[in-house]
């Protein structure tokens, strides 16, 4: 069997979206050749990695056992691209980290900005993702931080908890839930919603949330961002859930009452992971670091019961 580093990052693209389709695009391939070299890994192997079904795929016996490896195989060289990059361009590195929507709106951004400022022979790489697929990276090596939600199975990542992150109805002022101390988002499904535009890792995660309830928003908009979107609810265009600590900012700008959200997959925590902190880079121990002193819990101004941070 000859696998090269690109079939086994793309083997666990797939398993981890379920798909080929999505797999190969995540590895930046054509499906055409994502679906050949799969192929041709199982014909090397004489038998099947992957069973297919109608909604995707799933490892086959011998998939999950090559999963497991190929997650020690890419994670390594990930680390040591890392390790070695630091004598390649001046001694400069590059840190990866990868953050939910919460996350990068209320809380890396800044933390980002202030480190680099300090830290002139770091090169950083943001990326946005949802809490699921951030897992995936860090255990893989994609990524050497991550921070996620704490509704998601973070499997043998050491963790540590930055802050409270819950997730509220925001409406505008004489709204029928605007008087709510509190509500389920099922009671919320009868009222037109504005959301995140699509592929959005928060937008995604709330899509997952209608399904077991059998029903669907009705969105009017899908707008970029937190701001966008409290503008539009501001304006009556309809209802938006959103983390609580995103709308502080916005609140000096428009009139928005905030509601909480009573469901238990709303008051989430925003967690730091890695595989080992004891493994990490000096540049990442250092951003761990500023990020767990930056997420001490605070209080996030609310109307009624929506108080939490």
């Amino acid at each position: 069997m000859t696998y090269d580093l690109t079939d086994l990052q793309l083997f666990l693209q797939v398993v981890d979206q379920g798909s080929i389709t999505r797999g190969a695009d995540r590895s930046h391939l054509s499906l055409a050749s994502a679906s050949a070299r799969i192929n041709a890994m199982e014909k090397a192997l004489g038998a099947p990695l992957l069973i297919r079904h109608r909604r995707g795929v799933v490892p086959s016996p011998a998939g999950w056992l090559l999963v497991a490896h190929a997650r020690e195989v890419v994670g390594q060289i990930a680390r040591m691209r890392s390790e070695l990059s630091r004598y390649s361009d001046g001694l400069r590195s590059t840190l990866v980290i990868s953050a939910n929507t919460s996350a990068t709106e209320t809380l890396v951004s800044s933390v980002i900005v202030d480190f680099l400022a300090d830290n002139p022979d770091i090169d950083l790489e943001l990326e946005e993702r949802p809490s699921h697929e951030i897992v995936a990276a860090v255990t893989d090596g994609r990524a050497e931080l991550g921070i996620i939600a704490d509704t998601v199975d973070s499997g043998r990542l050491e963790r540590a908890v930055l802050r409270p992150d819950p997730l509220v109805v925001i409406t505008r002022p004489g709204h029928a839930l605007a008087a709510r101390a509190h509500v389920a988002f099922s009671e919320c499904l009868g009222h037109p919603f504005v959301g995140y535009t699509e592929g959005n890792p928060l937008q995604e995660h709330l899509s997952g949330q209608t399904q077991p309830l059998g029903l669907r928003p009705r969105y009017r908009a899908h707008l970029p961002t937190t701001e966008a979107i409290c503008g539009a609810v501001a304006a009556g265009v309809g209802i938006a859930v959103v983390p609580a600590r995103a709308v502080v900012r916005w609140r000096r700008t428009y009139d928005l009452r905030v509601v909480d959200l009573t469901n238990p997959w709303a008051k989430r925590n925003l967690l730091l992971c890695s595989r080992r902190w004891s493994g990490l880079s000096e540049a990442a121990a250092a951003l761990a670091a500023r990020l767990r002193a930056h997420g001490a819990p605070a209080a996030t101004p609310g109307d009624g019961g929506a108080e939490g941070a």
